[in-house]
């Protein structure tokens, strides 16, 4: 049997999760809020305004990497089974923690020397992740293999496009994707970057738009124009508790591409903390494939 991991830093929520069968799959990432440490569920116990108010009222969250003993409880119960494991994550680039992951597993095998283990790195975050985690989740319940998950994975990939743009710039200061003089400048100025997610699996400011408005529109143009009608995917439109600007934006998009199925979703804890409130981000299979760098 496999059995199929994901993470909470996928953005994939209770409902999305028990559609595939993977709503007990999810590997819990931490965060720390007023000095209190979280682990991110699917959902089920984040409560979004409350969170992101505390944000605005200047509380600075910060997250943290897994251990190798954390892993291994997730793991380790599976190869007792004798099951093999598929871990579709997050991407490398975003953090050390898959380093204790191999070697967690390293160590497992020692313990249990025919075990299989894949993790397939989606070179993504949020719910350019959760795209293909949902895509794998369907393959595997047609009785697909490892390989064969693995292969179709890889030709989807290229095409999950994700561009998001932030209300407040600090944030994206503070994760060292604009440097403090251009974070200020643009504050001043009300320029609001538009951050993709590259084909090399990172997050660049490609241009900015002056006024948060204008950035917006900007990305909900390339999705209505891009968004590929015939992918077995929804388009995902995230925010930070700004229901009612998404709303907005959602109507816009089903008025002009009425073919697809448009899911609203709450940013989760760990990813707000590195965007702030007021961000919206877009997320789906294109026509087209993602950006290379311009670096």
């Amino acid at each position: 049997m496999i059995k199929l991991f994901f993470d909470t830093d996928s953005e994939i929520n209770l409902e999305l999760a028990k559609e595939v069968g993977i709503e007990n799959n999810a590997i819990r990432f931490p965060y720390t809020l007023d000095d209190e440490v979280y682990y991110a569920d699917l959902g089920q116990t984040y409560d979004p305004n409350w969170f992101f108010s505390k944000l605005r009222s200047g509380s600075l969250p910060t997250t943290s990497a897994l251990n190798g003993e954390e892993f291994k409880d997730y793991f380790e119960p599976e190869f007792k089974k004798g099951n093999e494991i598929l871990y579709v994550s997050f991407g490398t680039n975003f953090s050390a923690t898959f380093n204790m992951m191999d070697q967690a597993i390293t160590e497992l095998k020692v313990k249990y020397p025919n075990l299989k283990f894949t993790r397939y790195d989606t070179k993504a975050i949020s719910l350019g992740t959760g795209i293909l985690v949902l895509q794998a989740a369907k393959l595997l319940n047609k009785g697909k293999t490892t390989q064969q998950i693995v292969k179709k994975l890889d030709e989807i990939a290229p095409f999950v496009n994700m561009e998001f743009v932030v209300d407040d710039l600090m944030y994206l200061k503070k994760g060292g994707r604009l440097t403090t003089g251009k974070a200020i400048m643009g504050t001043i100025l009300q320029m609001k970057p538009i951050i993709k997610l590259t084909e090399a699996g990172k997050l660049e400011p490609f241009k900015s738009v002056q006024g948060k408005t204008k950035a917006v529109r900007t990305i909900v143009d390339d999705a209505i124009l891009n968004a590929d009608e015939n992918a077995d995917s929804p388009l995902f439109i995230l925010h930070g508790d700004c229901l009612e600007e998404v709303r907005r934006y959602t109507a816009m998009i089903k008025e002009k591409r009425p073919d697809l199925n448009v899911i609203q979703l709450d940013i989760g804890p760990v990813i707000g903390t590195h965007c702030g409130p007021g961000t919206i981000g877009l997320a789906y299979i294109g026509r087209t494939k993602k950006p290379q760098g311009k670096y």
